[in-house]
């Protein structure tokens, strides 16, 4: 079942900033576990030492990886889904291409300078577009309130009333 324009909202700043809150302790999580194995119980003892390869690859591959397969495979994070949410091509409400989605995580770099504004633009843009939203051309959206099936969509998203 496809939902009309009427079931649908742009999910706002908290609900996004929750998602990625989520997403962030999973993946310290992940990280803290998979170096522990690597490393052994010593890594906590100083975890900012150099600690070889597999400490940059677990530390800086790790994230992009999950963050882009998620995307990539269900539209969304487990921070997301937490939260009903879905990211959909801004133009058509479909499933946004691979190009769409490595542009959006490129783009969170752009949306912390200055100060974090381009999240925070989140705020006041009327499709609830972060800096990183508008370079890729997604948008994140979910059900209205009282559902929490995520949102699928077939055909292009309206333009919510100025």
């Amino acid at each position: 079942m496809t939902p009309n324009d009427a079931e649908i909202e742009y999910a706002g700043f908290w609900q996004r900033f929750g998602a990625m809150f989520l997403d962030s302790l999973l993946i310290y999580i992940l990280s803290l576990v998979l170096l522990l194995v690597v490393y052994g119980g010593i890594y906590l003892d100083d975890p900012t030492a150099y600690w070889g390869p597999a400490s940059l690859l677990i530390s800086y591959g790790l994230p992009p990886c999950l963050i882009l397969s998620f995307w990539i495979n269900k539209s969304a994070t487990p921070g997301k889904m937490a939260v009903a949410a879905t990211i959909v091509d801004a133009r058509t409400g479909g499933r946004p291409t691979t190009k769409q989605f490595v542009i959006r995580y490129l783009a969170y770099g752009l949306s912390t300078l200055p100060c974090f504004l381009g999240y925070l633009w989140i705020v006041f843009d009327r499709r609830k577009q972060g800096w990183h939203d508008k370079l890729a051309d997604t948008v994140v959206v979910r059900r209205k309130a009282g559902t929490t099936a995520q949102v699928q969509f077939e055909k292009p998203l309206s333009e919510p009333a100025a």
